[in-house]
């Protein structure tokens, strides 16, 4: 475990897997990543990117060499010793994290002369459990702190790394430390469980911010205040900070919603009530909904009116649609009778597998041909760019709801636009029940 370029294994292939395997690669170490998806497999080893993330592509083809993919436990095992656990860990119907798929490398590891290195996300004292399952073999947790959309470059440009070993896996921990040592970002040396604790306590607190401010730009909205400039200030506080400080219509993705639920469930098995959390999540489904109202107001009555969303992917740079907030919106628009079109740049594919009854469109303008309103909902860049006057022509009536305060509000309403973001100043209201 002292070679520069020791050969590293990543088991499991999704977002996390693939990311660490061609960062590993491209820091020299040759990679054995093995999932159990035998056409992911496939399609990796002929070069085919599998998710959608900035400069993944161009990792995996510049250091294809290096980069070996199987469905073999056996090949994997016998090329490397430091395994990185790289399986997701999802929401069971109680809220606790699903371990089943990690309990599944567990049971056909075995013995062996292998380091484990747990990337998944998993409750604090699930290592404890492992090593006494595993007696012999080192434990090591390792939490990624990835953001979809500049995974390659968190990987590469890390703010921390946090390594946690027990008594007796110190040596482990050494190994795995030194494979991050060359990235510069400071290495925190821990116990497993404080290790475990520490990837859900950052989420939760990141998350909080984002409820906090949300839950401020509602204020705002009542008493005439603008979210933007009071986040400015709040941000220019180094206690604070700016970041997480955006208001908009909620936090999504794989880590987020998931991570908040298993550690109020993991308080709640040891008999604690964490109530901060539980407001945190209730605020973020709330915001979700609130879209809605602000088009109830504008139009009145949803029924038979047509409601354009732009953007479906949970943020930009993604395809990933887990607990996207144009899930929610979509299901509430139809629930009041509306017909929803829809346009994403990258998550469409993605997202026609989970709304049924939604209308794809090829582009932006298309999404807003005849619609009475459009919303939207994930910041890709290039809405910043659309031609917004010619969009209003194209529809029923020009009316925008900015989820996510991306567009500039006088440049929207130059172009003919109602235009109303969350938390900011409203210019006019059209009464309920006043739609043309």
């Amino acid at each position: 475990m002292t070679g520069e370029r020791e050969p590293i294994g990543v088991i499991g292939v999704g977002w996390v897997g693939l990311v660490t395997a061609a960062c590993f690669a491209e820091l020299g170490h040759p990679v054995i990543a093995r999932d159990i998806l035998a056409e992911k497999v496939e399609a990796l080893s002929r070069g085919e990117t599998t998710i959608h993330e900035p400069g993944l592509g161009e990792l995996l083809k510049k250091n294809a060499e290096r980069l070996t993919f199987t469905t073999d436990m056996g090949e994997l095992l016998a090329g490397a010793r430091l395994l990185f656990v790289c399986v997701d860990t999802p929401p069971t119907a109680s809220g606790d994290a699903d371990l089943s798929r990690v309990r599944a490398v567990v049971e056909e590891l075995g013995s062996g002369d292998h380091v484990l290195v747990m990337k998944s996300t998993v409750p604090a004292g699930t290592g404890q459990s492992i090593r006494r399952d595993l007696p012999g073999v080192p434990y090591v947790s390792c939490p990624e702190f990835l953001k979809e959309g500049s995974a390659v470059e968190d990987f590469l440009h890390p703010d921390r790394v946090v390594v946690g070993a027990d008594q007796g896996d110190e040596a482990a921990g050494d190994a795995v430390a030194r494979l991050y040592e060359p990235l510069g970002g400071e290495i925190v040396r821990t116990d497993v469980a404080s290790a475990e604790m520490i990837k859900l306590a950052s989420n939760a607190f990141l998350a909080t911010k984002i409820s906090f401010v949300n839950e401020i730009a509602n204020v705002c909205e009542e008493v005439g205040a603008d979210v933007g400039e009071v986040a400015r200030g709040m941000g220019l506080d180094q206690r604070i900070g700016p970041a997480f400080l955006r208001a908009g219509i909620g936090y999504g993705g794989s880590c987020f919603p998931k991570d908040l639920k298993a550690l109020k469930q993991l308080a709640g098995n040891t008999g604690y009530h964490f109530q901060l959390l539980t407001a945190v999540i209730e605020v973020n489904e709330l915001q979700k909904r609130r879209v809605v109202n602000k088009l109830q107001h504008r139009l009145g009555s949803l029924a038979g009116k047509r409601v354009a969303l732009l953007g479906l992917a949970f943020k930009p740079d993604t395809d990933d649609m887990r607990e996207a907030s144009s899930l929610v919106l979509a299901a509430r628009l139809q629930g009041e009778g509306a017909q929803v079109s829809a346009y994403d740049p990258v998550a469409a594919e993605a997202a026609k597998n989970l709304l049924d009854g939604v209308e794809f469109c090829g582009s932006a303008i298309d999404a807003l041909d005849g619609a009475d309103a459009v919303v939207l909902v994930t910041e890709w860049p290039e809405f910043a760019e659309l031609d917004w006057a010619a969009a209003a022509a194209r529809m029923a009536r020009p009316l925008l709801i900015d989820g996510r305060n991306f567009l500039d509000p006088n440049l929207l309403r130059g172009a003919g636009f109602e235009y109303e973001g969350i938390g900011r100043a409203i210019e006019s209201t059209v009464p309920a029940g006043t739609a043309e």
